[in-house]
């Protein structure tokens, strides 16, 4: 699936989604704000093993609420 078919996806349900793919999803999240649209937020990660993903997933879980991840950009890499 494209990367915007997956963006609208997502937004579509209320999810925020996360991914590997910094360099598309970065400009992808550029253009939304933009042009005015909105996205149920994006989480970019390196990737990384499991059990330090969840970790990572976990701490940003417990400091922002959907709401905060609204037409948000964040990277896992923050969350160490």
């Amino acid at each position: 699936m494209p990367d915007t078919d997956q963006l609208v996806y997502a937004t579509e349900n209320d999810r925020t989604l996360i991914t590997f793919n910094a360099q598309d999803f970065g400009p992808l999240h550029r253009d939304y704000l933009i042009n005015g649209k909105s996205h149920s937020g994006i989480i970019v990660s390196n990737q990384l093993e499991t059990g330090v993903l969840v970790r990572r997933l976990l701490r940003l879980l417990q400091t922002r609420s959907a709401e905060d991840m609204v037409n948000w950009l964040e990277f896992l890499s923050n969350w160490r």
